[in-house]
């Protein structure tokens, strides 16, 4: 039984959802914790929007090539067997249905598998990248996310009141708290964290959701 916590355990779990050889897109911040998780035996093939697939982890400042960043300025590698390519190449992998799985970040994420995770009314957002496109291209749609925000509220909702990156797309919720698979019937609670019980995820959660039998805890 894992004893991470936090965001640790969050990644941890998401990696579960990995097979071997797996194409996979994750994104900035949290979701890149995924890789450091993966399960004996599981190997990715990471692809970024910025043109590659076989992304390597983050090379050492002596050893940077300032060509190869990631989708956030910082330096990046390949690993052997890599490639680089256009963005034309890059969306036509994401848009044809190519790409496996994605872990999202989000800024709310509903029961009915609704994500709004690019901007924040009244703040400059330079752009949602290409999530959009990874929401409605990629089979599996895996959002990465703290319960709650910093006031205390839900991040799970029964609906985004944000601007929508996707929609009816989000296939698991995962947090530090629970998991939540999203079914066609809602939103059913899978795992709970080491310490919680229903009703602490029913008191922090303001979407609906069924409980699974038997459920589970995260990191057995």
């Amino acid at each position: 039984m894992t004893e991470l916590k936090g965001r640790a355990l969050i990644a941890w779990r998401c990696a579960k959802f990995f097979k071997n050889g797996d194409f996979v897109n994750l994104g900035i911040g949290l979701p890149l914790m995924c890789v450091n998780y993966l399960p004996e035996g599981v190997d990715l093939w990471l692809e970024a929007e910025i043109g590659t697939v076989g992304s390597g982890p983050s090379p050492a400042w002596d050893n940077v090539d300032i060509d190869v960043i990631d989708a956030g300025g910082q330096p990046a590698s390949v690993i052997t067997g890599g490639s680089v390519f256009d963005h034309e190449t890059s969306f036509a992998f994401i848009r044809g249905g190519h790409i496996d799985a994605a872990v999202l970040g989000t800024l709310q994420v509903d029961q009915e598998g609704n994500i709004a995770n690019w901007t924040i009314p009244g703040k400059f957002a330079p752009g949602m990248g290409g999530a959009m496109d990874l929401c409605a291209g990629v089979k599996k749609i895996i959002v990465a996310t703290d319960h709650c925000e910093k006031s205390g509220h839900s991040k799970i909702l029964k609906k985004c009141t944000l601007p929508l990156t996707g929609a009816h797309c989000v296939t698991d919720i995962v947090t530090e708290r629970a998991y939540f698979e999203v079914t066609p019937d809602g939103l059913v609670l899978k795992e709970i964290a080491p310490g919680y019980r229903v009703e602490d995820i029913k008191a922090c959660t303001d979407a609906d959701f069924t409980v699974a039998e038997p459920l589970r805890i995260m990191g057995e």
